[in-house]
């Protein structure tokens, strides 16, 4: 078996790019961290063929601390690419993840604020509230191999905690009022109203929620939803009861009807370890309405958001890639057409312009 590109990253960085830093930059090289974490299939383990078309290589992610200027980060690149072989264990190091050197560097703060909006750990609950989950997971996800300040190492730490329980709590309740308000409920009547339409649209987010609530039920975050579906698989508890049915209610040939009742037998999964966690009370067997499906989620909604503290109950959890859309839309601004499209994988046809 070859070995992955974080292994062949890290061999790069120990051999090659690390004897360089020491020399040329020691002081700074002692206050920064280096691995490869972040964005990126590769930093999640799940990189495949189809990875390897952009920002695909041999990769060392750098964080310098926010006091380092961009004068110095040039001189940094300069001096690492000039030092550099061609190639390393077969990698072209001028085809890699970032221009010329494999090597990307950023401020632990500039990183920090686009993944979680802060420049620190979330200290607080309602900074914790609006962490983004998916963006946690670009914090602590890959590999750190050389901390010596322990400064990213600390935050990562934090956060591999999980959410504390009160937070967990609220976003469970959130979730809950989305796959049953916004979920079953609304396929419901989008099959009573015989709205393909909307049926398509909110089937998809509900099983979305569905599958986003067993993490937060093992207290495990989830990623962006291109990658869910492995580490879901791998969940120690709610794998076996649910990915069967979020098997068979994704299939296209799966009737309508019959999605409608898988998300119903998932509301009784994830009802039933919300019981046997302590989560919510035990409660009786409710029925399932005509003409309003089966709102079961929206029960433990109510009772969870009865036992928050008070300061959370109208706070919102903020999810999706927030914070990195604000960088992304500032990123995108200032690179050329071109540029883009090439990123983009968008060539013109025939060599027209």
């Amino acid at each position: 078996m070859s070995e992955s590109i974080i292994e062949t990253s890290r061999a790069f960085f120990e051999e090659i790019v690390k004897p360089i830093l020491a020399e040329h930059f020691p002081e700074i090289t002692a206050v920064t961290a280096f691995g490869l974490f972040g964005y990126g299939s590769e930093a999640l383990g799940l990189d495949d063929d189809y990875s390897r078309d952009h920002h695909w290589g041999v990769r060392i992610d750098a964080l310098l601390p926010g006091s380092v200027t961009a004068v110095q980060q040039q001189a940094i690149m300069q001096t690492v690419s000039a030092n550099l072989p061609e190639s390393y264990r077969g990698h072209s190091l001028y085809a890699a993840h970032l221009a010329g050197a494999g090597l990307a560097l950023d401020t632990l703060p500039g990183f920090l604020e686009r993944t979680i909006g802060l420049q620190r750990a979330p200290q607080t609950h309602v900074e914790w509230l609006h962490v983004p989950e998916e963006d946690i997971t670009h914090v602590i996800n890959g590999e750190v191999w050389h901390d010596e300040s322990g400064e990213f190492t600390a935050v990562r730490q934090t956060l591999q905690q999980y959410y504390p329980e009160p937070v967990r709590l609220r976003r469970i309740a959130h979730w809950c009022r989305y796959f049953s308000g916004m979920g079953s409920y609304a396929l419901k009547r989008a099959i009573l109203r015989d709205n393909p339409y909307y049926a398509n649209i909110t089937f998809s987010r509900a099983v979305k929620w569905a599958i986003q609530l067993a993490f937060m039920l093992e207290r495990t975050y989830y990623p962006y939803d291109k990658w869910i579906m492995a580490p879901f698989a791998q969940l120690p508890r709610l794998a076996a009861p649910l990915k069967r049915l979020v098997d068979e209610a994704v299939e296209l040939s799966t009737p309508w009807e019959r999605k409608l009742e898988l998300l119903n037998e998932m509301s009784d999964v994830l009802d039933h370890f919300m019981v046997a966690d302590g989560v919510i009370e035990p409660h009786p067997k409710f029925a399932v309405s005509p003409t309003s499906g089966y709102r079961l989620l929206e029960h433990a909604y109510a009772e969870l958001i009865k036992k928050l503290p008070d300061d959370l109950k109208p706070v919102i959890p903020v999810w999706e890639q927030v914070h990195w859309e604000s960088f992304h839309s500032q990123f995108v601004d200032g690179v050329a057409m071109a540029a883009w499209d090439e990123a983009l994988q968008l060539k013109p046809v025939n060599g027209e312009r």
